[in-house]
């Protein structure tokens, strides 16, 4: 989803630190591996994020803010379920994936493993890495599964708002025709589709899938699957978010739950439909939650930055310390916070990498 950018007022880059951050949470902020597993691009014509811009992330911003890997996201829309439609879809997806290892140089590294990501942060480097939004752009072509694969995507979010023919959306598009089902979940196509994805090394990630599809995938995948961006319904009932028992088969398959900086996942609007932002704190109620419900090895960190994702203390890149600093407050140890922002989505990296073939 696409929301206007924050008022200026709240992109104060020029004081990225807050007075209230300890030394401590500064310095395990600047020692962690932080990893943003979802950050949309503007397309066509996006701007070059070497340069100032106005997106929520660009180059600058992660130094500024000590954010050191960014999962950027070849995010395709939801369009009709025909011929014309996958390969316009197709072609989008993988000119979206090669513009963003383009974006590699200078101090830039792109990483399509966990060892590379590693090396680039003992190298003091920055990680590009890449996925596909919305399996929609597979149509029905197996195939290119592998194809982005071997263009460096890490990952394939089965579906977007609206069904395909791979699974069901939480969010059905009444627009394109869609019933509250299409498939009851995943379709015989979409099993396929996980299948290959867990042969070729792409992980599984089950944000605005269905329920039904989510639970499915939790099943077939052979690989723990992940949503990368999503919430917990516990405290924030909403269609994208993920309720307790489905966070209960995340771990039980050993998979990830990565909680996402979306305001309107994160508490309910005010009366009047417009209310302000969620804060760092409301989003780290939600990391809380998930912790205390499925262990501290299955939960993560993201913000679906230029995708809808901002809050009222960390509205960019630039300012990613707070979320450091309101963990580290709350008294997770630099462990604890190694994990969420990089370590648990790092083993599920390795996991694809070694469970492919």
């Amino acid at each position: 989803m696409t929301r206007p950018p924050p008022h200026p007022s709240l992109r104060r880059e020029e004081n990225p630190i807050d007075v209230s951050e300890t030394e401590e949470a500064a310095r395990i902020h600047a020692e962690t591996l932080t990893l943003d597993t979802h950050v949309d691009i503007p397309w066509p014509d996006p701007p070059d994020p070497a340069g100032e811009t106005k997106r929520h992330v660009d180059f600058g911003k992660m130094r500024r803010g000590g954010l050191g890997a960014v999962v950027f996201i070849a995010y395709v829309p939801q369009g009709p379920l025909t011929e014309e439609g996958h390969a316009a879809a197709a072609a989008r997806a993988e000119a979206m994936l090669r513009h963003i290892a383009a974006t590699a140089g200078g101090d830039r590294d792109f990483c399509a493993d966990a060892p590379a990501l590693e090396r680039a942060k003992a190298a003091d480097r920055l990680a590009v890495l890449s996925a596909v939004e919305n399996g929609y752009a597979m149509g029905n072509d197996l195939g290119r599964l592998a194809q982005w694969r071997r263009l460096g995507a890490i990952y394939v979010t089965l579906t977007h708002n609206g069904h395909n023919l791979l699974a069901d959306s939480a969010i059905p598009r009444k627009d394109l025709g869609d019933a509250a089902e299409r498939h009851g979940g995943l379709s015989a196509l979409g099993r396929q589709a996980i299948a290959e994805m867990n042969r070729v090394g792409l992980l599984v990630d089950v944000s605005h899938a269905s329920r039904a599809a989510m639970l499915q995938a939790a099943e077939a995948s052979r690989t723990p699957i992940v949503a990368t961006h999503a919430c917990c319904a516990a405290l924030r009932p909403h269609p994208r978010n993920l309720d307790d028992a489905q966070l209960d088969a995340l771990k039980a398959v050993g998979g990830l739950v990565q909680i996402t900086a979306v305001s309107a996942f994160l508490k309910p609007p005010a009366a009047s439909g417009n209310g302000p932002a969620a804060s760092v704190a409301d989003y780290v109620d939600h990391v809380d939650h998930a912790v205390r419900r499925i262990g501290i090895d299955h939960v993560g960190l993201s913000s679906d930055f230029d995708g809808g994702g901002w809050l009222s203390d960390w509205p960019d890149a630039a300012r990613s310390r707070a979320v450091t600093a309101e963990l580290h407050r709350r008294g997770y140890g630099a462990r604890e916070i190694g994990l969420l922002w990089s370590g648990n989505f790092r083993r599920l990296m390795r996991l694809a990498a070694r469970q492919a073939g």
